[in-house]
């Protein structure tokens, strides 16, 4: 079976925010940090929200993601990680551009050493629950910002933005 990279978008969300910022949502507080070897990464928002659970993740992650990034709304909750090394590489393997987690990660030290955008609010070494395993292609909002599935995420060192087509 071959391994399908995706390809990082060079963009820098200030220069988006300067062009288009009308047609923008952007992430309050940049809480999130970055990890993976692709600090800049964009693409179709694909969504989930689940609450300390992970299954859905794993399972959405297995698909091709055709450079798309999964956008999971884990309630903000650090108690749990939500995404961890294995599934991280299920990501590069399947071709996904990124993982923007409203919760935490762990495995952070490998997830670094992957060509992979990731952003979390944080880390802890405990794996999630796997009982109810969450909602998919749903809307979901946090830190200021609705995301929408379809629609389209940039994200960077300096924040996340969101736009309802695609500016590349």
């Amino acid at each position: 079976m071959s391994s399908v990279q995706a390809v990082p978008k060079m963009f820098a969300t200030a220069d988006l925010c300067d062009s288009h910022e009308p047609q923008l949502q952007v992430a309050e507080g940049n809480a999130f940090r970055s990890y993976g070897q692709c600090a800049s990464f964009s693409g179709k928002i694909v969504t989930i929200k689940c609450f300390e659970n992970n299954p859905l993740v794993r399972t959405i992650l297995s698909e091709p993601g055709n450079g798309k990034v999964l956008v999971v709304d884990g309630g903000g909750s650090l108690r749990r990680a939500l995404f961890g090394d294995n599934i991280a590489a299920l990501a590069v393997k399947n071709g996904w551009a990124g993982v923007i987690i409203y919760g935490a990660i762990r495995d952070s030290a490998v997830v670094d050493r992957l060509p992979l955008g990731v952003k979390a609010l944080g880390t802890n070494p405990i794996k999630s629950s796997k009982q109810h395993p969450g909602d998919r292609d749903v809307v979901v909002a946090f830190a200021g910002v609705t995301f929408t599935p379809g629609h389209y995420v940039y994200a960077d060192q300096d924040g996340i933005v969101v736009s309802a087509t695609a500016l590349h």
